[in-house]
């Protein structure tokens, strides 16, 4: 087939090409089993719960829909009806509540069992679609739509494309061109809409073409205090540092407080809080330029790296 894309993006005089078979390839498979071993795909679930702590409504919902592709595909083995699923989905929750990185997991899901030919994630968000004047937000939305083509859309804050209180706003052609692909492309491409829980809902009963084309809806909580421990304990980890002696309970404290503050965003702030943590440790180690530095020094955060954050004198983190 060459350079021709296997997909029609509306408005495009781009020839089209449908391609020869379902998303989903036939193979011999019989059992769960068989599927399984031949996609692979459990070792990407298993990443999911290894990496991600908590969101265990998230990873049974995950789970449920990697079930229901291995059944529809035993299914087309047999001869039965084959159609691929509706997969467009709602991600809600809060920020730093892991809507990426599962719509990555899900993205990989979605190629090992092939529902998609590439597997791979386009993250944008209204910036990346809507144009600022007219004639603008086609050819930017019909972009994207060309690199998300065979894998994910994920669309963040995605109830900003629809401004209803500015007559001028251009998202709802984005959302009109959306709504095209996802209908009739979607056996090469799945869209993920994500935002706040509230705000998502006023979206979709605002947009009820949007809402009827989801087909899954999973809502992101909040981590619990001893879940955000073990995320910095993870985060740390990766970085090749850890807390010294008696270091995560100060830090374990520093949660207590900044939970209570506004504009806590789950992981990510503990990802920036623990950034602070090094910055501050590396000032310590630097005030003593003659001091020979153990692996021991460079690698641990200690509790005076962590009380210096202002959020245990006021109360701005």
């Amino acid at each position: 087939m060459g350079s021709v894309p296997l997909y029609s993006i509306p408005g495009s005089s781009a020839p089209v090409i449908e391609p020869a078979a379902p998303g989903v390839a036939a193979s011999s498979a019989r059992t769960v089993a068989q599927v399984l071993a031949e996609s692979q795909v459990e070792s990407v679930m298993d990443e999911l719960d290894r990496d991600l702590i908590g969101l265990a409504p998230v990873k049974q919902r995950i789970r449920d829909i990697a079930a229901l592709l291995v059944i529809d595909k035993l299914r087309m083995n047999m001869g039965l009806a084959a159609q691929n699923p509706s997969l467009h989905m709602s991600f809600t929750g809060n920020p730093g509540t892991g809507k990426t990185t599962v719509a990555m997991r899900m993205a990989q899901i979605l190629h090992r069992l092939g529902y998609v030919r590439k597997g791979h994630l386009v993250a944008v968000t209204r910036d990346d679609l809507v144009g600022q004047y007219i004639g603008h937000t086609a050819p930017k939305t019909k972009e994207v739509l060309k690199k998300a083509m065979g894998g994910v859309l994920f669309i963040d804050e995605a109830y900003y494309l629809y401004r209803p209180e500015n007559e001028r706003d251009y998202g709802q052609e984005a959302i009109e061109i959306l709504l095209q692909v996802m209908e009739n492309q979607r056996d090469d491409l799945v869209v993920i809409l994500a935002g706040y829980k509230d705000r998502m809902d006023t979206f979709f009963q605002s947009n009820p073409g949007l809402s009827s084309r989801i087909a899954h809806h999973l809502d992101f909580p909040d981590y619990s205090h001893p879940e955000l421990v073990q995320i910095a304990d993870k985060m740390l980890d990766a970085m090749n540092y850890r807390f010294g002696e008696g270091a995560r309970e100060v830090f374990g404290e520093y949660l207590t407080r900044r939970l209570a503050q506004p504009h806590f965003a789950n992981a990510r702030s503990v990802r920036n809080a623990l950034d602070r943590m090094r910055l501050r440790q590396a000032s310590r180690l630097f005030a003593n330029r003659e001091r020979e530095l153990t692996r021991d020094d460079l690698t641990t955060l200690d509790p005076s790296d962590i009380r210096a954050s202002r959020v245990f004198r006021d109360s701005v983190a």
